[in-house]
């Protein structure tokens, strides 16, 4: 018989008690209940019926309101044939509730409801959306809006405004096309910068630049949508209000990964509040609104005239509008599109390198301050003088920078000399300082400015104009812990991570109650990325000192850094919270974090393996390619994840010149892998008599400049090389070619009487005109093949 284990039975029922003691409405407090519903239905968003996913069936979902003080009894039901989830973004709460599958909160299986409780300690403009895979891009989303027990702002109505994008794909086939660096979506929006636009611009020196650092050029947006939408529609309109009446506009960006610039017609807005934050009131027309982020404004409608709201795309490939009003349109200034071949050439000119690392050879070593010496801007007075430290990765930062000597000019900060003292009490975790020694509530931060005669382009994706209405310092005493964070990213593998380490390869950042974390995030990439931290609102650290906004998530523009500051004082001091990029396909590739204040895991998630959720951004992502031509045929297909690439390729000449290939490569890093497989091609040429076999192996390296590199050798000890290019030189046609050498020696093989070296040379090159992201027209010259042309199609 099984003896049981009382101690063990013990500690479950104290740990329950615990995280039970932290939830339920022990104080009586009025309850509000919702009961949402999630099922797949046919909608038509963009002129297509397709499969989405609905919440009481309609996108977005319906807006959920309370008071503050109230508590939420919210009962989400699953109707789908898939596991769900609901995170309620911005809102405080157990962290049992948040809503992270796998993380704190169990998935809602098929055809269950989950109930989700938590006290409402809080108002402002908030969001809910489904955690589970990429749900959220299909329609699993809604608004939160709730209301303080006092109102302190004077206005008459409130108006919900959910910006969204759509997508007519599957959201896993838009993942998967990024994964294979296919460039249809730049095509499809006419965003794409090809290299006859380059070159009548003048631009050439800066593609080479951008080219020799790995890099295709300056970039915006991912994917394409062939709708934006403001409530669930292309346009709406609103004109019940009354001449005369102030309405609170509450603006949230539900999109999966488009940011907006919002303008406003006629006179300017109040601004308001930010992240469900009051901010100082302030006349603001033009906005730019990142993925998660909510702003509310305060509008006067018009005696004679309807306002237009139009909130525009980044890379201005679309808009959506709102009209409050009525009568004629009071119009919304219209944002120039962004220029990215100026972009391109202006950041050739600077003192930046970029192509860090999204994926490192060492994942547990620590590596950050080299990164951020290496790669990035190079501000003058900007460098730090980093210790070597034997410390795990997303550790605190040691800075032994003199910050007397620091160039303040660019930094905006005060001229005193700001040390950090080492903690007594602290272990290799880090290191810690007294909120005295750093006094970040006095300095005048900018941290996404570049330098003054630099360059303006990033000048307006700063939060200097957001101040609090209430100091936002932590107490001066408290221990700070410092945490750098370079956001890495990999456009040609679509790989994104934090010090060059996807969630499934990093460790938890753990923090402590009664101490402040600050982040730095050092973006080192060309993208925009709004970080979100789940269960806190943070500091953003901007020039106005101790009344720095608190926000729930943070633009983080192309080669900036910003700077963020929290502590657990939220009553929820316990448990791991998620931490990641919003962009959807970002989170999903990697840029992600477990942010773990090391307590006991709550028990209800025994069942509940935390590996599903780090494994998510590790999922096998296959596609293949078929070339039909006149004088030959190809096919490739490639199942690959983070580290691992399987691939089979073969070509057949009309001619019978047969070869394939069948490899497994393990990267590296980024650019350098490693592989072996088996190889089979004809020995005689134009004839299938004899097939010879070999094993190969090798390393495969993207050099600078964009060359594939395949240096290998097989098991007849022959060497060979070869190189591979493409290059878009019109917005949907490329040129490509290939050229291959292999030397053979004798060394196994018996060379002809007479003959101490043979060697054989391949090469072809060829064009290819884009129809869409499935279908290409083809032609090319290839010395075993011939010449011909055809159809390319991609699946």
């Amino acid at each position: 018989m099984k003896k049981i284990n009382y101690a063990f039975i013990l500690v479950l029922i104290c740990n329950y008690t615990v995280f039970a003691q932290k939830e339920g409405n022990a104080a009586n407090l009025p309850v509000h209940e919702y009961t949402l519903t999630i099922k797949e239905e046919m909608v038509n968003k963009a002129g297509k019926e397709v499969m989405g996913m609905t919440v009481n069936g309609s996108i977005p979902g319906p807006i959920l309101e309370f008071i503050e003080g109230e508590y939420a009894v919210i009962y989400v039901k699953n109707e789908m044939k898939e596991e769900t989830s609901i995170h309620w973004h911005g809102i405080l709460l157990p962290n049992f509730h948040d809503g992270v599958p796998y993380l704190s909160t169990p998935p809602i299986k098929p055809g269950t409801t989950f109930k989700y409780e938590f006290r409402i300690k809080q108002n402002g403009t908030y969001w809910y959306h489904s955690h589970t895979m990429l749900q959220e891009q299909s329609g699993v989303f809604g608004s939160i809006v709730i209301h303080p027990k006092e109102e302190n702002l004077d206005y008459d109505q409130d108006l919900v405004l959910m910006l969204s994008d759509w997508t007519n794909e599957k959201p896993m086939n838009v993942l998967r096309n990024l994964k294979r660096g296919n460039e249809w979506y730049q095509m499809k929006k006419g965003t794409s910068t090809p290299l006859n636009k380059v070159i009548a611009r003048g631009a050439f020196g800066a593609q080479l630049d951008f080219w020799r650092q790995r890099m295709g050029g300056a970039d915006i947006a991912d994917v394409y949508y062939p709708a934006f939408l403001v409530n669930g529609e292309k346009s709406v309109e609103y004109a019940d209000y009354k001449p005369g009446e102030k309405v609170r506009l509450r603006i949230i960006n539900g999109s999966a990964s488009s940011q907006f610039w919002m303008t406003f017609g006629g006179e300017p807005p109040l601004l308001v509040s930010a992240d469900g934050k009051d901010v100082v009131p302030l006349a603001h027309h033009k906005t730019f609104i990142g993925v998660a982020e909510t702003y509310d404004f305060i509008v006067t409608v018009p005696q004679n005239g309807k306002i237009e709201l139009r909130a525009m795309a980044q890379d201005g490939s679309g808009t959506t509008t709102a009209y409050i009003g009525k009568g004629e349109i009071l119009p919304a200034e219209i944002v120039p599109k962004p220029d990215k071949i100026k972009m391109m050439q202006q950041m050739a000119k600077m003192d930046m390198k970029m192509g860090a690392h999204a994926l490192k050879f060492q994942p547990k070593k620590d590596e950050r301050f080299e990164m951020k010496e290496e790669y990035g801007m190079q501000m003058e007075g900007m460098k730090m003088d980093d210790e070597k430290m034997n410390m795990p990765k997303d550790s605190v930062m040691k800075d032994k920078t003199d910050h007397s000597k620091m160039n303040h000019s660019k930094m905006d900060l005060p001229t005193g000399k700001a040390g950090m003292k080492k903690d007594s009490t602290s272990n290799m975790d880090g290191m810690s300082m007294k909120n005295d020694d750093m006094k970040m509530d006095d300095m005048q931060m900018d941290g996404m400015n570049l330098p003054a005669g630099e360059s303006g382009m990033f000048s307006e994706y700063n939060y200097d104009y957001l101040k609090s209405t209430e100091k936002t310092s932590y107490d001066k005493k408290l221990p700070v812990k410092e945490i750098l964070l370079n956001l890495t990213g990999n456009m040609q593998r679509y790989i994104w991570s934090m010090n060059g380490v996807p969630l499934n390869e990093a460790d938890n950042i753990k923090i402590k109650s009664g101490e402040v974390t600050r982040m730095t995030f050092n973006n080192l990439t060309m993208m925009h990325h709004p970080m979100h931290l789940h269960g806190h609102f943070f500091r953003v650290i901007n020039k106005n000192g101790a009344y720095s906004p608190l926000k729930h998530t943070v633009n983080v523009p192309p080669m900036q850094q910003v700077t963020i500051e929290f502590s657990g004082n939220n009553g929820d001091e316990y448990g791991d919270w998620f931490f990641h990029c919003h962009i959807l396909y970002h989170m999903m590739s990697g840029m992600a974090r477990v942010v773990s204040y090391e307590t006991p895991r709550d028990p209800r998630m025994a069942k509940y393996p935390i590996k599903n959720l780090l494994n998510e951004a590790d999922q096998y992502y296959t596609w293949s390619m078929v070339d039909v031509a006149s004088h030959m045929t190809e096919f490739n297909y490639v199942a690959s994840n983070i580290r691992n690439q399987f691939n089979v390729s073969a070509e057949y000449g009309w001619n019978k010149n047969l070869e394939a290939e069948v490899t497994y490569e393990r990267y590296v890093h980024d650019y350098l892998r490693v592989f072996g497989g088996v190889n089979i091609e004809n020995e005689m040429e134009d004839s299938l008599d004899e097939i010879s076999t070999t094993a190969i192996a090798g390393i495969r390296f993207l050099t600078p400049y964009l060359f594939n590199l395949d240096v290998r050798i097989d098991s007849k000890l022959r060497p060979q090389i070869s190189l591979r290019r493409e290059i878009l030189i019109f917005p949907r046609t490329a040129i490509f070619g290939s050229y291959e050498y292999q030397a053979d020696f004798g060394w196994v093989d018996d060379l002809p009487t007479g003959d101490n070296f043979a060697n054989e040379v391949s090469w072809n090159a060829g064009v290819e005109y884009f129809l869409s992201r499935n279908f290409s027209l083809m032609a090319s010259y290839d010395n075993r093949f011939g010449a011909g042309g055809g159809l390319s199609v991609r699946f």
